[in-house]
């Protein structure tokens, strides 16, 4: 496989590569290159051209949103292909792949057309030695560094508003999903985006590092665990970089003494068992009223055993396995170190015997987890429940606030006004009132060890933009 450079496909300056394997089977689906320190640096220098001297770099926000929505239809033209490829790459059930793989990111660019359309770049204010024209401009070669989970929707938080704003991407997919990514490409050519506006390069830490330190990259976003956030975070502070950061998560999903039952289960798969549990909003930890805490116990075992596992492709089951057989591992370690705690294990915490081929785990939930076990303090990236009992409100949301982590999180209760109460109170970027269920028109993102930034939103594009303060005459007021 070739990477696409400079508007074109360019073949690799090493013969790296790896295998594709399919999750569900363990199947080789493919071979991929990966890329360099000298791929990298053809696609950044490809992108730096088209800001600098390139048609991009000169056009209009009303040009960016006309070729924002060709490149959502041709997007949506290829929908179909790429939602069954990522399921067969990590696992994700087709039917949420194709919402999130297929559908998203052409939603997405729509969406960043009309932000850009509607947004206003330059105003002119008066000064006391005249006016002030303030413009906002793009911020220039973004660096975009996508994860495996959802690698279609995530990479367009990134593109979308980085293309409206007027910049120019080279973006760097998870080598564990190495193949969907040209989608982009094949549509990008098909809608007409300038040479070197979208670059990608499939690469490992190495080509990611590179990509971070480059000296013509001029902002980095990034979804992924929060230890690489971290390394990446220190060398964008070291080199005064602008840098967009979505990392982990474990998040609280608090169940009130007054919550429905019926409605807890009916939002619990979105809430904590959304793309096999590989979700950074995932709730893990599960807080519960002491007074209903055997019941939801019950309540939530038996969910977790209702799950149908099994390949992706089936629209009949629920839910596939892990990404690949590292993290079933890395998933199965959590396990068993829960397993020699004090918790409780109710149900699952094995791989299923009937599925030999993939990478296959059992919906586990432990009770009597302690804030304090592992369990309950680092990012288990799988459909692996701790559930924590609670007192009152204050206890809840003190348990809630007790992590290094604020991404995601929910509250369930019959009263909506006490559900927000509590909501207000608990430190994290996004969280649900009796659902839980990401708004691609709100800022997401988290407090903490969860990132830096903001992404969706009218307010996502704010992060690809600069503000030049330009100090004029006093004519420009009545222009």
């Amino acid at each position: 496989m070739r990477f696409f450079i400079d508007g074109a496909w360019a073949e690799p300056s090493t013969g790296r590569t790896q295998n594709q394997v399919e999750a569900a089977t363990g199947e080789i689906i493919g071979v991929a290159a990966l890329g360099s320190e000298a791929d990298i640096d053809a696609a950044v220098k490809a992108a730096r051209r088209a800001l600098d001297d390139g048609p991009w770099g000169r056009s209009t926000a009303a040009e960016r949103a006309v070729t924002l929505r060709k490149f959502a239809e041709a997007l949506e033209r290829r929908a179909e292909d790429t939602s069954v490829l990522v399921s067969r790459e990590n696992g994700m059930p087709i039917g949420l792949s194709q919402m999130l793989n297929g559908g998203a990111p052409a939603a997405l660019l729509r969406i960043y057309a009309d932000v850009i359309e509607n947004l206003l770049l330059e105003e002119v204010r008066p000064s006391q030695a005249g006016s002030t024209i303030v413009r906002r401009e793009p911020v220039g070669v973004v660096g975009a560094i996508a994860p495996w989970n959802f690698p279609q929707a995530l990479a367009m938080f990134k593109i979308a508003p980085a293309l409206a704003a007027g910049c120019t991407v080279v973006l760097k997919p998870s080598p564990e999903t190495a193949l969907d990514s040209y989608m982009f490409a094949d549509a990008a050519r098909e809608a007409g985006l300038p040479e070197g506006v979208l670059n990608i390069v499939l690469g490992d830490r190495d080509a990611g590092a590179a990509l971070v330190s480059h000296p013509l990259v001029d902002k980095i976003a990034f979804t992924g665990s929060t230890e690489a956030g971290r390394i990446i975070g220190a060398e964008c502070g070291r080199l005064i970089r602008r840098s967009t950061l979505e990392l982990g998560g474990k998040s609280a999903a608090v169940f009130l003494e007054d919550g429905s039952i019926e409605t807890f289960l009916s939002g619990l798969d979105n809430a904590s068992f959304l793309n096999n549990s590989q979700t950074c909003t995932t709730q893990s930890r599960i807080l519960i009223a002491r007074s209903r805490y055997e019941e939801v116990v019950d309540a939530v075992a038996n969910f977790a055993d209702s799950y149908k596992l099994g390949n992706p492709l089936d629209p009949s089951v629920t839910m596939g396995p892990m990404a690949t057989e590292r993290h079933l591992d890395r998933v199965l370690g959590h396990i068993g170190i829960a397993k020699n705690s004090n918790a409780r294990l109710v149900t699952g915490g094995s791989r299923p015997a009937e599925l030999e081929q993939g990478w296959f785990i059992q919906p586990t939930v432990f009770a009597d987890v302690d804030n304090n076990d592992r369990l309950a303090r680092e990012e288990v990236f799988g459909p692996v429940m701790a559930l924590i009992p609670f007192e009152n409100d204050e206890d809840a949301i003190r348990i809630a606030n007790d992590s290094n982590y604020g991404l995601g999180g929910s509250v369930w209760s019959a009263d909506e006004d006490r559900a927000l109460s509590v909501a207000r109170r608990v430190r994290t970027g996004t969280i649900g009132l009796n659902y839980y269920t990401l708004d691609l028109g709100a800022p997401f993102g988290g407090f903490k060890d969860s990132g830096i930034g903001r992404e969706l939103g009218p307010e996502g594009i704010n992060a690809y933009l600069e503000y030049k303060s330009i100090y004029g005459s006093s004519r420009y007021l009545s222009a």
